[in-house]
């Protein structure tokens, strides 16, 4: 059951649309609002689950008219949410989010009823999931709840892979249970306190993640592209030039293409290569799950770019 079990956060998203953000305690118009399904792990389940993996959600939403939108939400996508539990005294976890003119984006989120997983959900949920090759999770859900997770894919073999993110929400006690991380920038500094601003700041970085364990890291840079670090080699790999839309998600896209491609058995490198062009594609469109491509989507764009990931390759053999 699931090729992928995403351990996470599921929330609405209200976004709001503005030339600029407002300076504190202004007030400005802005130019839209859209409510959207949200939340990082939803997200990457999705994401997964759209370029055509079975997926495992485990989660935790309100009783509420949001917990029923997103449980739908999920469900349109395909994916599994037999193990989202519902809570009565707590709403649905809620981000509010503003996108500027560049398509840059500023969040505040309310987790709800994300902080009422437990590590007995986990147990429960997990003593259910027996064929998944690949565990995603993040770090908007309680620690204790990441930790267990993580101990219970290790358990039945699976490839644990934490997004450490937000950076609010990292603890170091996580990223020893890790076969692999991927951190932006910010949560990168958060972590090691070196501000990336290169591939030699971004090799350190990795080189800090090796020597307290994580072997394997993907350093993602933004505009700079990612270093992709595998016990002690690296691979730089180039970001792809698009117009920005909307950039909620991108990193959820890239971490649930990189579940999608290491499920397959692929290489961190091709898998990381894979990941940087579904995300590419996904912040030329509008939504954190609405705007995630098809792999049939992912394919057109690499014919169009002229590039390649490794399962193109495969259908091109």
């Amino acid at each position: 059951m699931g090729e992928i079990t995403v351990v996470g956060s599921i929330n609405v998203d209200i976004v709001s649309f503005t030339n600029q953000y407002p300076n504190r305690g202004e007030t400005i118009f802005g130019r839209k609002m859209v409510t959207l399904p949200g939340g990082k792990g939803a997200n990457q389940a999705v994401a997964s689950a759209r370029l055509g993996k079975t997926v495992n959600m485990i989660g935790s939403i309100g009783c509420d008219l949001y917990g029923d939108t997103m449980i739908r939400a999920l469900k349109e996508n395909h994916v599994n949410t037999s193990f989202v539990k519902q809570v009565n005294n707590t709403s649905t976890g809620c981000a509010i989010i503003t996108v500027d003119h560049t398509a840059e984006n500023t969040m505040l989120v309310v987790k709800g009823a994300n902080d009422d997983l437990t590590s007995k959900d986990i147990r429960d949920a997990f003593s259910k999931i027996n064929n998944s090759k690949v565990l995603l999770v993040q770090m908007e859900i309680p620690e204790e709840a990441v930790i267990e997770s993580m101990i219970q894919a290790k358990n039945k073999g699976m490839l644990v892979v934490l997004d450490p993110a937000p950076a609010d929400g990292i603890t170091e006690r996580a990223l020893h249970y890790a076969d692999l991380i991927v951190p932006n920038k910010q949560e990168t500094k958060q972590i090691t306190g070196i501000d990336i601003s290169d591939l030699d700041s971004a090799f350190q970085a990795a080189e800090y993640f090796n020597q307290i364990g994580v072997k394997n890291s993907i350093i993602k840079m933004g505009e700079k592209g990612s270093l992709v670090y595998q016990s002690g080699n690296t691979e730089y790999i180039e970001a792809i030039q698009v117009k920005a839309m909307d950039t909620v998600g991108a990193g959820d896209s890239f971490a649930g293409a990189l579940a999608f491609a290491l499920s397959d058995g692929t290489d961190i490198a091709a898998a990381a290569k894979f990941a940087n062009i579904v995300a590419a594609l996904k912040v030329t469109k509008q939504g954190a799950q609405a705007g995630v491509p098809t792999i049939e989507e992912v394919n057109k764009f690499c014919e169009e770019r002229g590039i390649s990931h490794y399962l193109f390759e495969t259908l091109q053999a």
